[in-house]
C-alpha cells in the first residue's frame, strides 16, 4: 500500500495517464528525443507551455526512472513580473520536490542590430549548454509546440528563405536540444492544464504587437487557420519533409566538397572555379554557404546576399578581390575562388603556434580555439550513439569507448604523429605525410583538432577517425564525436 501511494505522490500510474500524456511518450519514441534513465534539464520560463512540459514529464519518473532538473531566466525586464514568474516557478518546483537553478540574464547591451528577443534567445541557449555540461545532464528539454513551429516557418517564409528556413525547428538540435511537444498543439495544452488545476503565468509582452513572431501568432495564424482548418498540421508536415530534403542536400554537398575545395592558408579555402560552376545552382550555394559559416567566429550562416554576391562574382569576367558582406574576402582567379577571413595575413610557410590541449570531460562540449569549432562529446548505447551519429548536421564519428581509457584530451598536430586512418586496412600513416596527401598548408596544420586517448590519436576532427577504435558487433558502449553546425534557421525563441 505504501510503495502505491509512493508512486501516486512521484507521478501518475501509466494506466490513468492522460490522453496528453501518452501523446508525449509517443513523439519521444518516434522521434528518439530521450531514454529511460535519463537526466533531463527542462527549462521553465513559468508559461503554459513549459508548465505543462515540467509536470508532465514529471508524471513519467516512476515507469522511465528520469532524473529531472528545472532551470529559469529571469532577464529583468519586466520589473515585479518577471520577479513574479521567478517566484512562481520556485514554488512549483518545491511543490514537485524538483532541483532548480534561477539564472539571471543581462540583455540590456547587446550588439547594434541584433534584436532583444535574439540577444535573449542567444545568452539562453548559451547558458542552458554550460548548465546542462556542470550538471552533466544528457538533454535540455524545451516546451516549444505544433504553433511555434508553424510560427517559425513562417517567420523565415517572410525573409525568403530557402529549405533550411522551411524546416523550421528540429524535434532534436545538435543531439541535446529537445522538443517533447513538439507534436502537441497548444489548445491540448490548456485543456490539460486546466483539467489538473495546475496554473501558469501569462507573459503580457507576449500579446503586444511590438514583435513579427507576435503578430504571426495573432494576426496572420488565426487567418490561416480559418482558410484552411488543418493548417497547423500541414505546415508541419511540410517542415518535416523539407527537413529530410535539406539534410539529403547536405550530405550531397559534404560528399562533392572534398573533390573541389582544398583548405587555404589563414584558415580560407581555394574552391575550383570551373567545376563549381559546373554544379547545379542549389549545390553551389550549398558549398559556398558551408565555407562562410567554417570561417564564422560562431559558425553562423551566411545571408542569402552573401552567397549571391560571391555567386555574381564567379559569372563576372573581373578578375582581381572583392569584399561580400559577412567578414569574408573573396578573390577570383581565371581557375579558382579564393575566400578568407576578412583582414587575415597570409603565412604560407610560417608553421602557426600550437593550440594548448584541453582535457575532455564526458560528456562535454569543449571551444576548440584554433578553428573556432564547437565539439561536442556524447556516451550512450550503440542505438543510441547511432541515433546522435544520423542526427548530426556537422561532421562526426562513432568509436567504441570500451577500447579506451582516460584521460582523453584535443590537442594539435605534433612531429612525428601517426594514426591509422579508416579504410587503409590497418596500416599506420605519419599524420605529416596525410596533412601534405590533402595539400593542408604547414600554417594550418597545428589548428586541426586531434583527439587522443592513452592508446593513441582516435581522430583527426573534421577529417578522419582512427580504424583501431571503430565499433563493432561486439560493441558495448560507444562515442560520439561531432562538430557542431550552429544554426541559424531556427527562430527567436
Amino acid at each position: 500500500m505504501m510503495a502505491n501511494m509512493a508512486m501516486v505522490e512521484q507521478g501518475v500510474p501509466r494506466r490513468v495517464w492522460p490522453p496528453l500524456l501518452h501523446q508525449v511518450v509517443k513523439t519521444v519514441r518516434a522521434r528518439g528525443l530521450f531514454e529511460p534513465g535519463q537526466h533531463l534539464l527542462v527549462a521553465v520560463s513559468g508559461g503554459s507551455d513549459s508548465v505543462a512540459l515540467l509536470t508532465l514529464l514529471h508524471r513519467l519518473l516512476p515507469q522511465w526512472r528520469l532524473r529531472l532538473t528545472a532551470v529559469h531566466f529571469n532577464y529583468g525586464l519586466r520589473g515585479n513580473e518577471s520577479e513574479e514568474d521567478q517566484s512562481f516557478v520556485m514554488s512549483l518546483c518545491d511543490s514537485l520536490q524538483m532541483p532548480l537553478h534561477c539564472v539571471l540574464l543581462d540583455v540590456r547591451t547587446r550588439p547594434k542590430r541584433v534584436s532583444l528577443q535574439a540577444q535573449a534567445r542567444e545568452l539562453r541557449y548559451r547558458a542552458m549548454a554550460e548548465l546542462a555540461e556542470d550538471l552533466g545532464v544528457d538533454r535540455i528539454a524545451v516546451g516549444h509546440t505544433a504553433e511555434d513551429q508553424v510560427e517559425t516557418i513562417l517567420l523565415w517564409m517572410l525573409r525568403g528563405t530557402g529549405l533550411a528556413g522551411l524546416a523550421g525547428m528540429p524535434a532534436q538540435r545538435e543531439g541535446m536540444i529537445i522538443r517533447p511537444l513538439y507534436d502537441v498543439r497548444r489548445r491540448e495544452l490548456l485543456t490539460f492544464l486546466d483539467e489538473t488545476r495546475q496554473g501558469y503565468r501569462q507573459d503580457s509582452s507576449n500579446a503586444k504587437p511590438l514583435y513579427t513572431r507576435n503578430r504571426i501568432r495573432h494576426e496572420l495564424v488565426p487567418v490561416l487557420s480559418r482558410i484552411a482548418p488543418a493548417a497547423i498540421n500541414a505546415f508541419c508536415r511540410m517542415g518535416d519533409l523539407c527537413r529530410e530534403d535539406d539534410r539529403y542536400l547536405d550530405a550531397q554537398a559534404k560528399r562533392l566538397g572534398p573533390s573541389l575545395v582544398r583548405p587555404g592558408t589563414d584558415g580560407g579555402y581555394s574552391i575550383d572555379r570551373h567545376s563549381l560552376q559546373a554544379e547545379p545552382l542549389a549545390m553551389q550555394r550549398r558549398l559556398l554557404r558551408e565555407l562562410f559559416r567554417r570561417m564564422h567566429p560562431t559558425r553562423r550562416a551566411p545571408t542569402m546576399a552573401t552567397v549571391e554576391a560571391v555567386l555574381g562574382f564567379l559569372s563576372s569576367k573581373v578578375i582581381g578581390e572583392r569584399h561580400s558582406a559577412g567578414g569574408v574576402r573573396v578573390r577570383v582567379t581565371p581557375s579558382t575562388v579564393c575566400v578568407q577571413p576578412a583582414g587575415s595575413v597570409a603565412a604560407q610557410s610560417e608553421p602557426a603556434a600550437a593550440v594548448a590541449a584541453q582535457s575532455v570531460r564526458i560528456p562535454s562540449v569543449i571551444e576548440w580555439a584554433g578553428t573556432g569549432q564547437r565539439i561536442r562529446v556524447q556516451e550512450g548505447a550503440p542505438a543510441e550513439a547511432a541515433h546522435q551519429l544520423s542526427g548530426s548536421r556537422g561532421w562526426a564519428m562513432i568509436v567504441d569507448a570500451d577500447r579506451l581509457s582516460q584521460p582523453l584530451r584535443i590537442r594539435s598536430w605534433r612531429a612525428g604523429d601517426r594514426f591509422v586512418p579508416s579504410g587503409m586496412k590497418g596500416r599506420s600513416k605519419k599524420l605529416q605525410d596525410y596533412f601534405v596527401d590533402l595539400k593542408i598548408p604547414l600554417s594550418q596544420r597545428r589548428r586541426i583538432p586531434i583527439l587522443e586517448a592513452p592508446e593513441g590519436i582516435i581522430g583527426v576532427l573534421g577529417f578522419r577517425q582512427d580504424e583501431r577504435f571503430r565499433v563493432s558487433d561486439s560493441t558495448r558502449r560507444c562515442l560520439v564525436i561531432s562538430i557542431d553546425e550552429v544554426s541559424t534557421t531556427e527562430g527567436v525563441h
